[in-house]
């Protein structure tokens, strides 16, 4: 399954969680800085939520009204174990959109 996150809510949840401001430049960047999100608030530490064996970034631009007015998205493929029913996804992906909608 997968779900898109823009840059600037990645950098703001670090800054909220560590008090730190990132640059989030790649998927390298991205995938250390969700890493570092979801091992201090713990998302999917919750019981049945230890499904998630991994997660994959790629990332690309969206043109807002021209070819400077850009915003990076990061796409996240997250990576579950073989036996991890449909509804324990949608749950973990829900909880993780949910996070960033409040940042």
């Amino acid at each position: 399954m997968k779900t898109k996150i823009e840059a600037e809510k990645i950098v703001n949840a670090v800054k909220k969680i560590d008090g730190i401001e990132i640059v989030v430049e790649n998927t390298d960047d991205a995938k250390e800085a969700i890493n570092l999100i979801l091992r201090k608030t713990r998302l999917f530490d919750k019981d049945g939520f230890g499904k998630l064996k991994d997660f994959k970034v790629t990332s690309f631009q969206k043109y807002e009204t021209s070819a400077v007015d850009y915003k990076i998205i990061f796409l996240l493929e997250f990576l579950f174990e073989d036996e991890t029913s449909l509804d324990t996804k949608i749950s973990m992906i829900k909880e993780f959109q949910e996070f960033f909608e409040k940042v």
